[in-house]
């Protein structure tokens, strides 16, 4: 089974690159993040064309998640529980069905800038948020996947040039003790254990050269409860697909698990 994450800031601008990656890799699960629309303006019928079965819980303009399976998504759930009143869409979960059905979440953490703003409280609650949820996931012990743009750089060898990034929330070391504390429950971080290679770099930004000169950072992540990550055999990150035609300024990572 190959699990993708991708954020591909906004899917209905992006459409045709996107749909051309998922006719070329055909993942069998895809996790896709900032897609930017509403459930109702998702180009679900698009995806369906290509046999996937279809999960979106979206927002205007902002956020939102989709859930791309082969198989039947069952026990669908939209939202992060732990704050009633968060309106944000950044978080869907569903379990794919199959002869070893696999639990999957599509997540897009906040980014968390300006750090002196109420940006960075919120994106450290929702940290907690999460880990308190994937607790509680952890505890089915079933294989598990919580897939997504993290906008966390975990380690100094995940961004080339640490000091560029001093300032930035994905890189404050609240964020990356936050993101320790979740693996510590347990999971597995499956492009480290895979490979875990410096400069597998997930973003580069569409500002400065980033792309060209590869300023990138490692953002984007597969995380693995251990019925999961026993069954690991490979990560690859899609980096061609940030030198194609109107990208997204992520690219796609996908998990093969033996399953």
């Amino acid at each position: 089974m190959r699990i993708a994450t991708w954020n591909v800031n906004s899917v209905n601008a992006r459409l045709e690159t996107v749909l051309g990656w998922f006719e070329s890799i055909a993942p069998d699960v895809a996790c896709l993040q900032e897609i930017k629309c509403v459930d109702e303006k998702f180009p679900t019928e698009a995806f369906e064309r290509l046999g996937y079965n279809v999960a979106v819980h979206g927002q205007k303009s902002y956020n939102g998640v989709a859930l791309l399976s082969k198989t039947p998504l069952e026990d669908v759930r939209k939202g992060l529980s732990g704050d009633d009143t968060d309106e944000q869409a950044r978080y869907l979960e569903a379990v794919v069905s199959g002869p070893r059905p696999v639990r999957v979440a599509a997540i897009y953490l906040p980014n968390g800038n300006p750090i002196d703003t109420e940006k960075f409280p919120y994106k450290l609650k929702w940290l907690e948020r999460l880990t308190s949820h994937a607790r509680d996931l952890l505890a089915l012990e079933e294989p598990l996947v919580l897939a997504g743009d993290y906008n966390v750089i975990p380690e100094p060898k995940d961004v080339y040039d640490p000091a560029a990034w001093s300032g930035d929330a994905l890189y404050q070391p609240q964020t990356r003790a936050a993101f320790r504390t979740l693996k510590w429950l347990g999971l597995t971080d499956a492009y480290m254990a895979a490979d875990g290679a410096p400069g597998g770099y997930t973003f580069w930004d569409y500002q400065a050269g980033a792309w060209p000169r590869n300023h990138g950072i490692r953002i984007d992540h597969l995380l693995l409860s251990p019925q999961a990550a026993d069954h690991l055999s490979n990560v690859v990150i899609h980096r061609d697909v940030r030198a194609g035609d109107k990208p997204s300024d992520h690219v796609p990572v996908v998990a093969e698990l033996r399953l």
